[in-house]
């Protein structure tokens, strides 16, 4: 008799677990954070509108995470260590394994150098630049002599000369970038195209339209999904 009892609860107990509802994994999209990086003399207030637009799209308010920082210091030795450590935080507070990174400007340059010569090629999953000097840019040379950033965005600087030796788009991670033919403060425009990331002109945008146009902002979602 008991045995009996035994068997109707276990088939009981596997009939339940046939009808209980299957649950989704959780998506990549909204598991990892994204880190936004402005570029020289900004803030993290630039990426008010992008955000909201994600965040109208759906993506949790808590994925969102924007780096402030003294765009007049160094980018490697000063800089990239303190985006580390910013990482690091953001990885403890969420919980997560890897960030995202949108840069704009400058800060793409930091950003490529934590990942290049950090410890982001383990934790950086998606790298996008908007409108970066990533070969540097000649209007570096009009602030270059007061101001380091100014100078790691000249072009043949340490900074940019060691980013681009060898592989510019080293690891797993992917790189992404956004140029403008109408940028009138990236010159070279094509400054900002790598070797091994995809490249993508955006329309008719000046520097800082990279930041609010909706064609971009829609097409920096689709990468960070």
């Amino acid at each position: 008799m008991r045995q009996t009892a035994l068997a109707a609860a276990s088939a009981l107990v596997a009939t339940l677990a046939l009808c209980a509802p299957a649950v989704a994994a959780p998506t990549t999209s909204t598991e990892t954070p994204v880190i936004f990086v402005h570029g020289r003399n900004s803030d993290a207030g630039v990426w008010t509108t992008m955000i909201s637009r994600f965040e109208s799209a759906g993506d949790p308010k808590s994925r969102f995470f924007a780096w402030d920082y003294d765009t007049s210091l160094s980018t490697n030795e000063v800089l990239s260590a303190q985006l580390a450590d910013y990482v690091s935080r953001v990885l403890d507070e969420t919980g997560a394994k890897q960030v995202d990174i949108v840069a704009h400007s400058l800060g793409s340059l930091p950003s490529r150098w934590y990942i290049k010569f950090g410890r982001g090629g383990t934790t950086v999953r998606n790298w996008v630049s908007l409108a970066g000097p990533n070969h540097g840019t000649s209007l570096g040379y009009l602030c270059a002599l007061w101001d380091q950033g100014c100078r790691d965005m000249t072009p043949g600087s340490y900074v940019v000369q060691h980013l681009d030796e060898a592989d510019p788009t080293p690891g797993s991670t992917r790189y992404t970038t956004f140029h403008s033919g109408c940028d009138e403060q990236i010159s070279p425009t094509t400054s900002t195209m790598l070797d091994g990331a995809a490249n993508l002109e955006a329309s008719c945008l000046k520097h800082n339209a990279l930041l609010t146009d909706p064609a971009v902002a829609d097409q920096v979602h689709t990468v960070l999904k």
